[in-house]
């Protein structure tokens, strides 16, 4: 009893530092790609906070099935280079006494992990697909980026600003070109604000600036100067949500048969199952052999994560394509890890029984008397 819960203790504590640790990689990760995505003009800046938070939220089960792994790994890993688990051993306890505690302590993750790969994450990837396409339908202005040439195919439109001063929407150094009536248009101003008509329209207003219209060195090309001049901002036609299989509710997947359907269901059902493998796994892997070196065991159970997940990401594409069965391609992976963990099991379990059957330290076997 005090072994175990020592054991789920530690496996606590260790797994909320490994957590903050894998969630600041994910973090960091997911932040500089909607960075580059706002730099670029694709995202607004208003809009990486909420992209952000359903991103999060969409690789958290990923995260998760991961967290148990490596914390049931490295806590055991340090109780053998220890001798901690040579005095479980000898206590009269099997290794197959720690695997009670080590569910119970991955049982929360392994609920999460359903919910998330069932449920939440579909959800926000739907929610981040819908806010996409709010922040694209917003009027143009709001997409633009000082000091980037931003182009907007629709209005076959070119801007470029220096500067926007977000207090009173007014923007220095205004680049535009156009192709209004089959005719290049460009227009440079030193300034510009933003005015709303009585009827709601907007429109950006150029001051100080000059027009050219046509080729040059031709006899329709000429140049306009102006102090004030308007352009009616229309806001952009809301775009249908593209298709995407990740944002499909698991419970409109399970009454599909298209392939691609299946492979996504594959792939949500067999976090959770992968989950619970490598929980499993990640005991007899964590048996440190001195002789061949403490970071042995680290180097098979990260081998044997990549081929798991490579296997799992083969099959989820042969389902895709047509080449195999949803119930095939569910069953066989998952099933040749259960076999490989059985046999660690039963290889670790020999060796522990080596431990067990180890005489006490004190107890010697005597021949003939003491000596006087």
């Amino acid at each position: 009893m005090i072994f175990r819960r020592s054991l789920v203790r530690e496996l606590t504590a260790t797994t909320i530092g490994l957590f903050l640790v894998l969630l600041a990689i994910l973090f960091t990760n997911l932040v500089l790609r909607i960075l580059a995505r706002a730099a670029g003009g694709a995202v607004a800046p208003e809009g990486v906070l909420p992209l952000l938070g359903f991103a999060m939220l969409f690789y958290l089960n990923i995260l998760l099935s991961v967290a148990p792994f490596l914390t049931v790994l490295l806590t055991l890993s340090r109780w053998y280079r220890d001798s901690e688990m040579i005095v479980w051993f000898t206590s009269g306890q099997s290794l197959a006494s720690c695997l009670r505690p080590i569910l119970m302590f991955a049982a929360p993750f392994l609920v999460a992990i359903v919910l998330l790969s069932v449920f939440l994450s579909p959800w926000a990837e739907q929610r981040r697909l819908e806010y996409e396409r709010q922040l694209e339908s917003r009027d143009e202005i709001g997409l633009i980026t000082p000091g980037i040439f931003r182009e907007f195919p629709r209005a076959n439109l070119v801007v470029f600003v220096d500067s926007i001063n977000p207090l009173d929407s007014t923007i220095r150094n205004v680049f535009l070109h156009s192709v209004d009536e089959k005719q290049d248009a460009t227009t440079v101003a030193a300034r510009g604000k933003l005015e709303i008509a009585e009827n709601g329209d907007r429109f950006v207003v150029l001051e100080d600036g000059r027009r050219y219209e046509g080729k040059a060195g031709t006899a329709e090309f000429r140049v306009v100067e102006f102090e004030r001049l308007g352009r009616r901002i229309e806001p952009a036609e809301m775009r249908a949500l593209p298709v995407s299989t990740k944002a499909i509710p698991t419970t409109t997947l399970l009454l599909l048969n298209d392939r691609v359907e299946r492979a996504e269901l594959f792939w949500r059902i067999s976090v959770p199952i992968s989950a619970l493998v490598l929980t499993l796994l990640a005991v007899p892997l964590s048996y440190v052999n001195p002789r061949v070196g403490r970071s042995a065991n680290l180097l098979a159970a990260a081998f044997l994560y990549m081929l798991y997940s490579n296997c799992l990401n083969i099959v989820q594409s042969l389902i895709a394509q047509g080449k195999l069965d949803f119930w095939v391609g569910l069953f066989i992976p998952h099933a040749i890890a259960l076999v490989v963990v059985f046999l660690l099991f039963r290889h670790q379990l020999s060796v522990a029984g080596l431990f067990q059957r180890a005489p006490r330290p004190g107890a010697m076997a005597t021949v003939g008397s003491p000596p006087a």
